[in-house]
């Protein structure tokens, strides 16, 4: 599935009002990812925002419109969630989503580098 073009530019240009961030673009997960400062921030699927958040914070966004678990073999993973385009139509919605991201960033684990044989 093709990611939705118009929500990259948008993420983009939230990103870039903050110039200390290194940003890197990455197509994966079938998507267009943001890595910020070498880790997976958030992706563009589809014409959803997957997000990656602290985990703790799970029970007080699972109730925030358009907000969906990522589930991935019937695995629910923690920490990561799936925004549909209603939950962030709003220029207000769509920063708290793109800084929840951000906010984590920083404590995020950085995935293990694959050593190709």
């Amino acid at each position: 599935m093709a990611y939705n073009l118009q929500l990259a530019d948008r993420v983009r240009a939230y990103l870039e009002s903050f110039p200390k961030l290194t940003i890197e673009e990455k197509k994966m997960f079938r998507g267009l990812a943001f890595l910020i400062n070498g880790k997976m921030c958030l992706n563009i699927s589809g014409n959803n925002l997957m997000c990656r958040f602290d985990p703790d914070l799970t029970q007080t966004i699972v109730e925030r419109k358009g907000f969906l678990p990522m589930v991935m073999r019937g695995k629910k993973y923690k920490g990561y969630g799936y925004v549909e385009p209603v939950g962030f139509q709003s220029e207000q919605d769509f920063q708290f989503w793109v800084t929840l991201c951000l906010d984590f960033n920083d404590r995020a684990n950085s995935s293990k580098k694959r050593v190709r044989k």
